[in-house]
C-alpha cells in the first residue's frame, strides 16, 4: 500500500487491482477515511470513496444559471468576495496568462 499527498493535504491510498481483490474488506474500510486509487498496469483506473464523500461531491456539482437569474445580492457578494491569503502565490501564475 502506497500513500502520496493530494491537494488540501488529503492522502490517497494507491493499490494494484490484484491487491485490492485480495484485500477488498481492508480497502473498503480504508475508503471510509480516505480515497483508495486502484491501478491497472501501473496507472490509476478507479477510485473508491465512502458513500458519504460521494454524496458530498454530488451536492457540489456545478450548476449552470443564466446571468439574468443572478440576484443583485449575489452579484454584490461576488464583488465583495476575497481570495484567502493562502492562495496569494497563485496570482503570479496568472501574470503571463493569455487566453
Amino acid at each position: 500500500m502506497q500513500e502520496f499527498s493530494m491537494m488540501h493535504s488529503e492522502q490517497i491510498v494507491t493499490v494494484t487491482s490484484a491487491d485490492f481483490q485480495r484485500n477488498i474488506g481492508l480497502y473498503q474500510d480504508e475508503a471510509l477515511k480516505k480515497p483508495v486509487a486502484i491501478t491497472k498496469n501501473g496507472r490509476p483506473r478507479t477510485v473508491l470513496i465512502s458513500a458519504e464523500e460521494y454524496e458530498r461531491l454530488r451536492r457540489r456539482d456545478r450548476r449552470v444559471i443564466a446571468a439574468g437569474e443572478v440576484s443583485e445580492r449575489q452579484i454584490a457578494a461576488f464583488r465583495e468576495a476575497k481570495v484567502p491569503d493562502r492562495f496569494a502565490d497563485l496570482d503570479a501564475e496568472l501574470n503571463d496568462w493569455k487566453p
